[in-house]
């Protein structure tokens, strides 16, 4: 499509035109049909005319105005309709994702391995252990545990289940 880098702006517009006509998944509807209340229509479709644009240009101005009300009328339930397509969406990709998640349960008092990321100050290098411990679990919170180490020091925060390991 590009030949040189140098003249992308000048595809820019093309490439929003298919960007605001292709029907999104989440939607089940184009960005443009949700703004104006109708399909865009298409430059080859202003040179070789479809059915579509044969009919509009047979209408005189009181019917065209009248079928521009209606369409326009029409968009909050296109709207809505979206709306509803996406709930469905997102629901399916919850579903999903649900099935992957494993479920990590600690009890107080449990011995566990905390996880060390390249950006905590504990990280010395790619060649040493990817996990530091034993802790023992202090408390257990919804989303993470409070730690403490085997002497009886309390960890700072809180950590995520995600960066924990029996």
């Amino acid at each position: 499509m590009i030949d040189n880098y140098k003249n992308w702006h000048e595809q820019l517009p093309y490439a929003l035109l298919g960007y605001r006509t292709m029907t999104r998944t989440s939607t089940g509807a184009t960005p443009y049909l949700l703004v104006y209340g109708t399909e865009a229509v298409i430059p080859a479709e202003v040179e070789i005319p479809s059915l579509r644009i044969i009919q509009e240009a047979e209408l005189n101005d009181a019917e065209w105005v009248r079928n521009r009300y209606e369409q326009l009328a029409m968009i909050d339930e296109k709207r809505i309709v979206a709306v509803c397509h996406r709930q469905l969406y997102r629901q399916r990709m919850s579903r999903a994702f649900n099935k992957q998640v494993r479920a990590r349960l600690f009890q107080i008092g449990q011995l566990v391995l905390m996880r060390v990321f390249p950006h905590q100050e504990e990280y010395q290098g790619k060649f040493t252990p990817n996990w530091q411990g034993p802790y023992m679990d202090k408390k257990v919170l919804s989303g993470g545990v409070d730690l403490a180490k085997m002497d009886g020091q309390e960890w700072p925060k809180a950590i995520n289940a995600d960066a924990l390991k029996r």
